[in-house]
Order: structure tokens, then C-alpha cells, then sequence
């Protein structure tokens, strides 16, 4: 499979997966534009889209592309039918798009049906799990996040996290203030500089990488508890987890 990124708005990435026979999976077109002449100059088919939430700068260019491409399936969770979805998804299910499995995974925390697609080794997390980082909680709890971030986390360590934002710098920079010594978040900081200088993107990245980097995964690290002042038995990590959401809210 060939994996490719389509910038969009100011920091949006919608996710092509091209079967390398002239065949694709659209994510979270929150614009049309820039998916239809990127299928036009790879000379891709699409055989599906898949939405992992119903915020228009994810169902916003769905549209215009089933438009172009009208027996196009459009799979979403429940709060994407009318919002451009047309075949519901549901927690646990396995959808088979062109011999390929997409398993579908609730993550409810940025939104209350916000779900993940996972085809080994691409995660589609859209604003749930980013680098560095997590979701804001538009309409779910701090809780509901953690867990959904639990969730993610039990997938192998070369899953590659297929986010929607490039959001990557600005998650480290918080890190590094909350963990001003620690080499592996300061050493990819640097990494993730010189690949923005470039114009390149920092996604994807690996589930390995982010247990390293990603604080929202480490809150069992005894450190990281230090140093934000906050000790939790295992049964109750949630806590941490909250606390560094909520600096991370007024960073």
C-alpha cells in the first residue's frame, strides 16, 4: 500500500491509501478540492471514504467528491449520516473495502462518536491521538479520552498514527515544559524542527515513537507524576491524564 498525506486548510492532513493498482481509500475529506486533483494526477479510483468524525473540516469535501464518484460507500459512525456518511459503523465491526480490513474502533472523547479505522499498520485516529499529543474534549469527558487513548494504545508498536493535524511542534513544546530533561521528547523536538523547515509533515509517526514522546501515553510514569505534582495508583491514571488535558487546554 502506498500511504499519502493531503495537506488542507491551515493544518489539516486528509489520508489517501493507494492499493498501488489504481485504487484508494479517502479519510476525512474535509475539502474537495485538493482529493479530486490529487486523483486525478496519481490517477487513483476511489473505492470508498471513510470519517472518523462529523466536524466539517473532516465530512466537509464529501459532497462534492461522492458527486464525482456517485456510487461512492461512505462510512462514518453515527453522527456523520446526513453529514455526507451513508453506511453506519459500529465499535468491533471489520469492513472490507477492496480485500482490505478496516477495523473500526470507538474512541469517544473529542467527540462522543468519534471512531478509528485500523488496517494494519494504519491507524486513521483523526483528532483522537496526534503526535506528541491528544484531542480536545469538545463533547465527551477527560475519562472517555483516556480510555479511548487505552484503546489505541494496545496496538502493535509499529502502528503507524495516521492523524488529522499537524499539530506535532506545538504538542512538544508543551511536553518539553512539562518535561523540561527529557532527552527523547527533546531530541525528536529537534527532528520535527528541521522537518517543518522543510515544509515536510512530522505524520505519520509510530505507536513505538509516541510511547516515548506522547505524555497523554505515559501516565503511569512515575516522572511525569512528579513533575506535575499528581501520584496514581494504576485503577486511577484517568487523573493524570486529566490534569496535563487541562494545562494543555490554557498552554
Amino acid at each position: 500500500m502506498n500511504l499519502i498525506s493531503i495537506p488542507a486548510f491551515q493544518d489539516n492532513y486528509i489520508w489517501l491509501l493507494d492499493n498501488q493498482h489504481g485504487r484508494c481509500v479517502i479519510v476525512d475529506p474535509g475539502e474537495a478540492k485538493p482529493v479530486l486533483e490529487a486523483l486525478i494526477r496519481l490517477r487513483l479510483t476511489p473505492d470508498a471514504i471513510l470519517l472518523t468524525h462529523h466536524h466539517r473540516d473532516h465530512v466537509g469535501g464529501v459532497a462534492e467528491i461522492v458527486a464525482q464518484y456517485p456510487e461512492l460507500a461512505v462510512y462514518g459512525p453515527q453522527e456523520t449520516i446526513g453529514k455526507g456518511a451513508n453506511t453506519l459503523v459500529q465499535d468491533g465491526e471489520t469492513l472490507t473495502i477492496s480485500g482490505r480490513n478496516y477495523h473500526v474502533i470507538a474512541v469517544p472523547g473529542h467527540t462522543l462518536g468519534h471512531v478509528a479505522f485500523y488496517s494494519s499498520p494504519y491507524l486513521f485516529c483523526g483528532d483522537t491521538l496526534f503526535s506528541a499529543g491528544c484531542g480536545r474534549l469538545f463533547e465527551g469527558t477527560t475519562e472517555q479520552m483516556y480510555h479511548s487513548i487505552q484503546r489505541l494504545a494496545q496496538l502493535p508498536d509499529d502502528t503507524l498514527i495516521c492523524c488529522a493535524h499537524e499539530y506535532t511542534l506545538s504538542n512538544l513544546k508543551f511536553s518539553r515544559a512539562i518535561l523540561p530533561q527529557d532527552r527523547d521528547i527533546e531530541t525528536y523536538q529537534q527532528q520535527v524542527e528541521r522537518l517543518r523547515v522543510k515544509g515536510k509533515p512530522s505524520v505519520p509517526t509510530t505507536l513505538q515513537l509516541e510511547r516515548k514522546i506522547n505524555l497523554f501515553l505515559r501516565c503511569h510514569d512515575t516522572d511525569l507524576q512528579k513533575e506535575i505534582g499528581l501520584y496514581s495508583p494504576p485503577d486511577s491514571l484517568h487523573s493524570v491524564f486529566s490534569e496535563l488535558r487541562r494545562r494543555k487546554d490554557s498552554f
